[in-house]
């Protein structure tokens, strides 16, 4: 995963996050969703970027001592680079040393792939969702890490 970086989310990386949704997601953010996130507070926000090129994000909102991960999307010409994994071990840590004590997220319950990856990092599926996702209409996996002694 060489010439990756990984770092906080800009306001002025908003356009690019937009035009990375639209090629990652049925029903994508607008730009201003993303500039609203990054001026809130009780989000963080992680991008990658390789030659320039943002290339994926991942972000949470922290609610109390809990992180919620809205979004992790990595361009489809970089996936099977790791950078998904890479956004995750960040995001994980990140949230550690908030003194979070779990991050949870909701999968698409066919996208094996994606929760493969969170099933390698300690997720654990714990319930459901019935049809929380449009554009195909589909239920959503509920995982949760618990984040060791927070």
């Amino acid at each position: 995963m060489q010439d990756i970086t990984v770092r906080a989310m800009e306001i002025g990386d908003t356009k690019a996050l937009a035009e990375l949704d639209i090629k990652c997601f049925a029903v994508p953010w607008s730009e201003q969703a993303f500039r609203d996130e990054a001026e809130n507070d009780l989000a963080s926000y992680l991008v990658a970027v390789k030659d320039g090129e943002l290339v994926g994000y991942i972000g949470y909102w922290r609610v109390v001592d809990e992180g919620h991960i809205t979004n992790i999307a990595v361009s489809p010409k970089y996936r099977r680079q790791k950078i998904a994994s890479n956004l995750l071990e960040n995001i994980i840590k990140a949230a550690y040393n908030e003194g979070l004590v779990l991050l949870t997220l909701e999968v698409r319950k066919s996208n094996t792939a994606a929760r493969s990856l969170y099933e390698g990092y300690g997720f654990l599926p714990l319930g459901e969702r019935k049809g929380y996702y449009h554009s195909p209409t589909e239920d959503a996996v509920i995982m949760t890490l618990m984040l060791g002694d927070n």
